[in-house]
């Protein structure tokens, strides 16, 4: 990751679906967070008092201890964020959720970028920091309020450069595939063209005055990732 002051958050998910928390774990990694996943209630528990995780994504259907029982117990353990996932998305269900402990309850199918949102939210409203300044030579990004100067140099940017900058930053010397470009920042079922991964590279490079794409370089066949910072 680019330099930056704050500890990553932690982040503990809990859920037995390999496909779930292998989505979840990359998603949460890529925005730069600290993942630790386990598959049941007890190793929740026992993984909660040894990482002291920040925030826990915590899926109601588990083997064992099921989420809302494991919610109270986290809750009267400490001051802990929690957000419920379940496939129940009834009233009563939700009540029960909130009434259990949980900060937030975000019923299946959800989004990533919803997701993160609330995590992000969760955290805040518990005075968590996080990694707000990333920081590449003489490129920085503000995350909190959204600035970007290159060379003391203010960069107007629209949300979709922003996102794909702060990406790119967040992974500095990983090569980021279009694809993976286009499913974090677009989404899976977006009906955009994978083209629009290329022009906003291109825009993005333009405000930087990135013209021998030394800030961004084009790893041909496979995707972008940052060039060596300068001084």
């Amino acid at each position: 990751m680019a330099v930056a002051d704050d500890r990553l958050a932690r982040i503990l998910i809990v859920d037995d679906e390999p496909t779930i928390t292998e989505f979840l774990e990359m998603g949460l990694r890529f925005e730069g967070f600290e993942v630790h996943t386990v598959a049941s209630g007890t190793e929740a528990l026992v993984a909660a008092a040894r990482l002291r995780p920040d925030l826990v994504i915590l899926d109601i259907m588990l083997p064992g201890l099921n989420g809302i029982e494991v919610c109270r117990r986290l809750r009267a353990q400490g001051d802990v964020s929690i957000i419920l996932l379940t496939a129940r998305d009834s009233l009563d269900d939700r009540v029960e959720g909130l009434d259990s402990g949980a900060d937030d309850y975000l019923a299946k199918p959800f989004r990533l970028k919803e997701l993160l949102a609330r995590v992000r939210a969760a955290l805040r409203r518990r005075g968590f920091s996080p990694v707000g300044r990333l920081v590449w030579g003489q490129l920085s990004l503000n995350r909190e309020t959204r600035e970007v100067q290159n060379a003391d140099q203010l960069v107007q940017l629209r949300p979709r450069e922003f996102e794909i900058l702060e990406l790119l930053l967040l992974h500095p010397r990983q090569v980021l595939s279009r694809e993976t470009i286009f499913n974090r920042i677009w989404g899976y079922d977006s009906d955009a063209g994978s083209s629009v991964v290329e022009v906003h590279i291109s825009c993005l490079r333009d405000k930087l005055g990135d013209t021998d794409r030394r800030v961004i370089e084009t790893i041909r066949g496979v995707g972008y990732r940052l060039g060596t910072p300068s001084a």
